[in-house]
């Protein structure tokens, strides 16, 4: 068995595993464990927002199975600020009065954490960023290539075009202002799309990556586009597309469009013809590295191994925070059966239903 093989061998057990721990737990539950904040025993965990799937189906069970296995008595403090900033920083303040030393935190608004973080550290806290990377005096951050990331969708979007590329316009619907990973994703996808196709000509940024308003921001760029002035969409995740897509049938327009999180609702589009692409991050990876440097962090221990790069914060005020920044990869029809299923993310019994059943035979997805 080579190196490639046992990672995806273990990791499909992991979120075998992770999936079953998900089980037990409802979206915004206020504790994971009893134990006192206190005690060195308890890890804080904030996520930002529920309406993407993946983060009470994978990164939330993930990180606490993870924790569990290199921690047997330590507790999980979990909480999702359902994307509102005020009830994240009551959370974050609640887990530091109580005495957690590490809160794992993945912001809904990255600007306004700095105060929180610092406020943290004077009391002996650390944080580490999650997926998101916040503002302040951060232990450590765990995430993604973002601006790569970027790069990747609008590379994806210009083969999806095919020998139109050159003279497409383009519909940019990128994430939410206050989410540090969308305007890298924004800035990578313009590196490619600028030089790549004819025109970005309309764009806008979705707060709280609403499926909603990316739909009705896509029905406003048809009326001020026409149904003929657009030739792709490029739309910064799967939540979106969806609402894109809705918008665009409605008008009977059919152009490629693209996304990203390889949801399993954008992979069923994308199995039927409806979506282009989606971008898949190993989300395992990021989530168990950031266990284990939470752990470590708790008990005092080095984690210069798990974190081999240093980056800025993005308003340039904070360096050199230890960093582990994994890659993705485009997700098309062709590869779901080699990547997504292969991994276990999903089994083909769950992406293989109703409607999707002929086109997951005829991508070869049994």
């Amino acid at each position: 068995m080579n190196a490639v093989t046992r990672r995806i061998v273990i990791g499909t057990a992991a979120v075998s595993m992770a999936l079953s721990v998900a089980a037990c737990g409802k979206a915004g539950d206020s504790d994971s464990g009893s134990g006192n904040g206190g005690d060195g025993k308890t890890i804080g965990l904030l996520l930002p927002e529920n309406k993407t799937t993946r983060y009470e189906t994978f990164d939330r069970p993930i990180i606490e199975a993870k924790i569990k296995a290199l921690c047997s008595d330590c507790e999980v403090k979990y909480n999702n600020a359902a994307q509102d900033t005020e009830t994240q920083k009551k959370q974050f303040d609640a887990l530091v009065t109580q005495g957690v030393k590490v809160i794992i935190l993945d912001s809904v608004d990255y600007k306004a954490t700095k105060s929180w973080v610092q406020q943290a550290e004077a009391k002996g806290v650390k944080v580490v960023a999650y997926d998101r990377l916040a503002e302040g005096p951060i232990s450590a951050y765990v995430s993604y290539d973002n601006e790569k990331i970027g790069r990747l969708q609008g590379e994806a979007l210009v083969k999806a075009l095919g020998a139109k590329a050159k003279e497409a316009n383009v519909v940019m619907i990128n994430g939410s202002p206050t989410d540090p990973n969308a305007p890298l994703f924004k800035k990578g996808a313009h590196s490619v799309l600028d030089t790549q196709v004819k025109k970005v000509v309309y764009e806008q940024d979705i707060p709280d990556w609403s499926p909603d308003e990316a739909n009705k921001k896509m029905g406003a760029a048809i009326d001020s586009l026409g149904k003929a002035g657009f030739q792709g969409v490029y739309s910064a995740n799967d939540g979106m597309a969806g609402g894109i897509i809705t918008a665009l049938s409605k008008q009977g327009v059919k152009v490629p469009v693209g996304g990203q999180d390889a949801e399993l609702a954008g992979l069923q589009r994308i199995l039927k013809g409806d979506q282009a692409f989606t971008i898949y991050k190993q989300i395992k990876p990021e989530a168990e590295t950031t266990a284990e440097i939470a752990v470590r962090l708790l008990k005092g221990e080095k984690i210069d191994d798990l974190v081999p790069t240093k980056v800025t914060s993005l308003t340039g005020e904070f360096k050199n925070i230890p960093a582990k920044l994994y890659d993705a990869q485009v997700v098309t029809k062709e590869n779901i059966g080699s990547t997504i299923i292969k991994d276990g993310v999903y089994e083909a019994a769950a992406l293989c239903v109703g409607e999707y059943k002929a086109a997951c035979e005829a991508a070869g997805i049994k």
